[in-house]
């Protein structure tokens, strides 16, 4: 016997979808940036179907990213940012703050927040993970949000045909 399943689809039509990147290493966030907008557009995200929303740093993704899936205006944000090792025990304090919080946004609201951090102990492993010379971590996530988006929806009209008045995506108006 083979149970059935469930996967989401790679079609970003007829979701919405937020970005909140970090500005702080802006010549590295950029491409990340620029990478999730590529994979959005790809699977056929419009133009009007996107938000992004610029924070100083690392740090203060989770908090927006909360604010942003509480508007209900959003099917699954995508967090961006780049934290790199410094001599001192800044990066542990921001990576971890960062990953935490960013987690702790999905469990509260319900709303897909994927983790397009890229977190490194050198610049040059850093320029690796943002696509300036091979892959590309927003691109990653943005299609990672795309996918999980199509499975709850999936959850979601399988709860309707049982009977269940909640929907995958409560919060979206």
């Amino acid at each position: 016997m083979q149970p059935k399943v469930h996967r989401g689809r790679l079609t970003a039509e007829g979701f919405r979808f937020a970005i909140v990147a970090s500005r702080w290493n802006d010549f590295l966030t950029s491409k990340l940036v620029d990478g999730a907008l590529d994979a959005l557009q790809s699977l056929g995200a419009n133009e009007s179907s996107i938000e992004i929303f610029m924070v100083p740093g690392s740090f203060e993704l989770p908090l927006t990213a909360m604010k942003v899936a509480q508007s209900g205006k959003f099917d699954a944000v995508i967090a961006i940012g780049v934290v790199i090792r410094g001599e001192t025990p800044h990066f542990d304090y921001v990576a971890g703050e960062a990953a935490k919080g960013i987690g702790n946004v999905s469990m509260q609201t319900g709303v897909p927040v994927l983790f397009g951090v890229v977190t490194a102990n050198t610049l040059e492993q850093a320029i690796n993970r943002s696509g300036v010379k091979s892959g590309n971590k927003g691109y990653e996530a943005a299609m990672s949000a795309v996918e999980i988006v199509n499975l709850y929806s999936e959850i979601g009209d399988r709860n309707e045909e049982l009977g269940s008045k909640e929907k995958a995506f409560p919060h979206v108006v």
